[in-house]
């Protein structure tokens, strides 16, 4: 008889380190939804999103390779609510529906413990019910622009703006059932404080 398996969801602001966090845990056994990474092969060259894309937002939204051209979609996105919404409503359904076949694959490969990276888990409401756990990245919000600025070369205000369309920083850590704190530590101390959490997720 297997254990059941732990269903974890993993969020943090932008630049928090999630990503760290989730190859780390991969490296420990548990397999990962990713719904940033299942939403741009949507919205990729040939992606299930594109059709309606184009119906919904222009030929216009769709670059000469064929995929929703994001810079664009970015702007227009975070200049009106109803567009956003627009777009959520195409995307989501879809991002949904690829988490859960993926998760069954898990189930059906008997992994320990399933990681669903989720940046908008705290906002979206309709995850938590589905997880056994939510697992918080954390640092100060000033470390996040600076992260993210260095990373991408984006501005200042563009991060802030990024940074304010996801939950605050006290909302996330409301949520919380384990925090890590990605603050002033080193990549391999990073790793390290995962992989002891490790088996508190049944890795």
């Amino acid at each position: 008889m297997h254990p059941p398996i732990l269903r974890i969801g993993l969020t943090g602001g932008i630049g928090s380190g999630k990503s760290t966090v989730a190859r780390v845990l991969v490296a420990c056994g548990a397999a990962l939804v990713d719904a940033d990474a299942i939403s741009r092969q949507l919205t990729a060259p040939g992606g299930a999103a594109i059709s309606e894309l184009a119906s919904q937002f222009g030929p216009q939204m769709i670059t000469p390779e064929g995929a929703m051209d994001r810079d664009r979609m970015r702007q227009l996105a975070f200049s009106d609510p109803a567009i956003k919404g627009q777009l959520e409503a195409i995307i989501h359904p879809l991002v949904s529906q690829e988490s859960l076949r993926q998760s069954n694959a898990a189930v059906a490969a008997a992994s320990p413990c399933i990681v669903f990276d989720i940046p908008l888990l705290v906002e979206s409401g309709r995850w938590r019910q589905q997880l056994d756990r939510v697992l918080v990245v954390d640092c100060a919000q000033t470390t996040q622009i600076a992260r993210v600025m260095a990373r991408n070369g984006l501005a200042r205000e563009v991060v802030e703006k990024i940074m304010a369309g996801q939950a605050s920083r006290a909302q996330r850590l409301a949520a919380a059932d384990i925090c890590i704190c990605n603050e002033g530590l080193s990549l391999e101390a990073l790793e390290r404080l995962v992989r002891e959490l490790a088996p508190r997720l049944g890795l």
